[in-house]
């Protein structure tokens, strides 16, 4: 399987994606780098999710099975929060095997001191940029935000943390303003990378390259994507970035953050093995499992349908091709469900079809002699009960329905 997989990226026995993706014309339009982390922002931004309440114990136990599955960078909290959150930080920046823990603070050289003191090996610095945010909501100018930055970037550099300068809001800043405060903090006071933050969720791809570019050109920096999924572009923004450059990408299990959340860990993850083709020995398998613990853990609900995680998206209904759900599943899907920690499901209901019939029958080990009349005639009792439910026909109900016809 590995020869074949460096002849054919897009597909192995647990993948089978777009073989344009990997056409020469269309990777020679990208600037994809080497290497690309992952930046999982769970315990901070996903907790800023409206009513999740994330517990030290809670953010202990996110944070050691993000570090299990290979995340290179956990943002374990914002410690000026709670005593709670930087105590958090502390145990979970001494436990961490392989990750690296950042703690997110505002640009105010207090918020470092205390960031170190909690033994975080980065900090990410925020300030606003966003000409909204400016000037309806702090009323600052471009001099007191680079003042503000000076300051927090020297003293994260001073205590040796890996300094991240996040600009928020980046997408709403007047790019005259922001390509001057770049320049401006790269002759005063350089951080090791920089962010460009999609905030509100409102940019397009095409400017997310623009931006990284410029970030990149200005400063000559590495460059994080951070975007929220508003208007629905988060994962596309971030995979725009990486292809402009990008070497970090943030990200959130389940989707979570404030208002329509972040780019979900899980599917920015899985498009970077197989729709580009990284790898970093990730455990793809457990993703399933670490979406439902961080479901149990802040009472955050998920759509069936949510891509990679949801209950109900390796489940067919459709009577065409069911019995492929089993035998042939890339027929039916672009990712093998093992792949990612689920498993295929056949579910009967209005859609269903005669190979549905079969199919079930199989899977509860109910061994009939096929009689295809009778097993029509169970086909239509099952297509009118799930039609006058407006819903599934369940396992129980269709043993009523076998017993019936069946005998």
């Amino acid at each position: 399987m590995a020869d074949s997989l460096q002849d054919h990226p897009w597909k192995s026995d647990l993948w089978w994606t777009s073989s344009f993706n990997f056409l020469p014309e269309v990777r020679r339009q990208f600037s994809l780098p080497t290497e690309v982390q992952i930046h999982d922002a769970t315990l901070r931004d996903g907790e800023q999710t409206p009513g999740v309440v994330l517990r030290k114990d809670d953010k202990i136990r996110i944070a050691a099975m993000l570090d299990e599955i290979g995340v290179h960078r956990i943002e374990a909290g914002m410690p000026a929060v709670s005593a709670e959150d930087a105590e958090a930080i502390k145990v979970i920046s001494r436990q961490a095997k392989k990750a690296k823990i950042y703690a997110f603070v505002r640009a105010m050289e207090k918020d470092v001191e205390v960031a170190c003191e909690c033994g975080a090996a980065g900090v990410i610095i925020e300030v606003p940029v966003g000409q909204p945010k400016l000037e309806l909501q702090f009323r600052w100018d471009m001099a007191h935000v680079l003042a503000q930055s000076v300051r927090a970037v020297k003293r994260a550099k001073e205590l040796g943390l890996h300094t991240v300068y996040f600009p928020y809001d980046t997408t709403r800043a007047v790019a005259e303003d922001f390509e001057r405060l770049l320049q401006r903090m790269m002759e005063q006071a350089p951080p090791d990378s920089v962010g460009v933050i999609d905030t509100t969720g409102c940019a397009i791809p095409a400017a997310i390259k623009y931006l990284v570019n410029l970030v990149r050109t200005t400063t000559g920096l590495p460059v994080e994507i951070h975007t929220h999924n508003d208007i629905g572009m988060a994962v596309a923004n971030e995979m725009a970035a990486v292809e402009a450059g990008a070497t970090v990408v943030h990200t959130c299990i389940n989707g979570m953050g404030e208002r329509t959340g972040n780019a979900a860990l899980e599917e920015v993850v899985v498009a970077l093995k197989t729709l580009y083709g990284y790898e970093w020995g990730f455990r793809y398998d457990k993703l399933a499992e670490l979406s439902a613990v961080t479901q149990q853990l802040t009472a955050f609900p998920l759509a069936p349908n949510k891509p990679i995680v949801g209950s109900g998206i390796f489940t067919r209904e459709s009577g065409i091709g069911i019995d492929m759900v089993y035998k042939q599943p890339l027929a039916m899907f672009s990712l093998n469900p093992r792949f990612v920690g689920q498993e295929a499901k056949a579910v009967l209901g209005k859609k269903s079809g005669y190979a549905s019939i079969t199919t079930k029958l199989n899977e509860l080990g109910l061994s009939y002699a096929e009689d295809k009349a009778k097993f029509e005639h169970l086909l239509q009792k099952v297509k009118q009960l799930g039609t006058e439910k407006k819903g599934l026909v369940s396992d129980d109900e269709f043993r009523v329905l076998v017993k019936e016809i069946l005998g």
